[in-house]
């Protein structure tokens, strides 16, 4: 967009990525499906080199389909460049191993997402990487805990499952301070709510199965840096690792894009006013919603983010499993799974008791996380009270 006038997000997500004038003025950029690529001689062979973006040199390292998506994502997030993957697992640990070596100590939030857990606790450590979790409300004391050997502090904020804010400015500063990166998992506001390479991150991380898709049909990973070193470090192994995502994904991922701003409009209208409504219920114990005035984050969240997302969590006050059976096996509207960010409404039972290492859930109530998808409000909060209804029998 060089020589353009600044353009405010919504008309960043309309545009970026699109090159109409490459492709016979086709609004939507095409999907090239390849796997060989051939070169016209010798010279173009030797000089094709795999890892430098943007150049196609073989399927599996991308195509402008590929390209233009990736394009638009680092222009939203405010980054260096972006780099496509098969999932937001994938994202994650590519990562996560550009930057890691046996011997090297690792930050990682007590908050973060299960399988980032599960990464660390497995694969690293049987490479002999060290993972230390540490509380999210650290903030600046983050620095207390950087060693000679700490090769990156991991956060994700608001937090997986208890949505905690993190002070990620003050951490980008601890960490800055000791020459160690910071990585963001950004997933949860998209590149459209939070700016992270505004609040000094390195990295940013998210699932684009979630909002960037939108349409719960399509696995996809981002990671976007902040420098051309980091970004061609990642590149490196991503090659390494044999990820690649497809065409069609790329293109129904461009598509979503476009719609991404008046979704998250609705999805922030509409998960408030659940959120609020739930407030007053008597079987709910608290809402953990950093969008709320009253929560712990809240302060943070207005500083950082210019928006919400549809995702949050509540807490019910203690119910046995054979009650919230009752609840959740019978709704109407909210769907029981795993994933979110689609137009559908979620609800997820969890308990976080068992995975905190670093800090303590001593919440004696039933999590349940609540993904408020684009459907009529009303209709929404009319499945959640009959479900709550339901918790009064045995």
């Amino acid at each position: 967009m060089s020589g353009h006038r600044p353009q405010k997000p919504a008309t960043q997500l309309v545009h970026a990525g699109r090159r109409s004038s490459e492709y016979h003025g086709v609004v939507n950029p095409p999907v090239l499906h390849a796997s060989t690529i051939l070169f016209e001689s010798l010279a173009d062979l030797e000089k094709a080199g795999s890892s430098a973006p943007g150049k196609v040199t073989y399927g599996r390292h991308g195509t402008p389909t590929r390209f233009l998506l990736e394009e638009a994502v680092a222009e939203l997030e405010g980054g260096f460049g972006t780099l496509c993957v098969s999932s937001g697992v994938a994202a994650i640990t590519n990562a996560i191993l550009a930057f890691v070596k046996p011997g090297d100590h690792i930050l990682v939030t007590d908050s973060t997402y299960y399988p980032t857990r599960s990464l660390c606790n497995t694969f690293l450590k049987r490479f002999g990487v060290e993972t230390e979790y540490y509380d999210p409300a650290i903030g600046g004391d983050i620095a207390g805990l950087i060693r000679d050997n700490t090769a990156f502090v991991w956060c994700e904020s608001p937090g997986s499952l208890t949505f905690e804010m993190q002070d990620i400015p003050a951490i980008s500063a601890a960490a800055r301070a000791r020459g160690v990166k910071v990585l963001l998992d950004n997933t949860w506001a998209s590149p459209l709510l939070c700016r992270p390479f505004d609040m000094g991150v390195d990295v940013s991380v998210q699932a684009g199965t979630k909002y960037i898709v939108g349409h719960s049909d399509v696995m996809l990973g981002t990671i976007t840096t902040a420098t051309e070193e980091d970004l061609l470090t990642i590149k490196k192994q991503i090659i390494i690792s044999g990820d690649a995502v497809g065409p069609d994904d790329c293109y129904l991922a461009q598509r979503g894009l476009r719609t991404l701003g008046v979704r998250l409009r609705q999805h922030h209208e509409s998960g408030i006013k659940v959120a609020q409504w739930l407030q007053t219920r008597p079987e709910v114990k608290r809402v953990l919603h950093p969008a709320l005035p009253d929560d712990p984050g809240h302060a943070i969240w207005k500083r950082d983010f210019t928006g919400a997302s549809g995702l949050f969590s509540f807490i019910l006050k203690p119910v046995t499993k054979p009650q919230l059976a009752n609840m959740v096996d019978h709704m109407d509207l909210f769907g029981m799974g795993f994933s979110w960010g689609g137009f559908e409404s979620l609800i997820l039972p969890s308990d976080p008791k068992n995975i905190r290492t670093a800090t303590k859930w001593d919440e004696d109530g039933q999590l349940i996380r609540l993904h408020v998808g684009l459907e009529d409000t009303d209709d929404l909060i009319a499945d959640l009270e009959a479900g709550l209804a339901r918790l009064a029998k045995d």
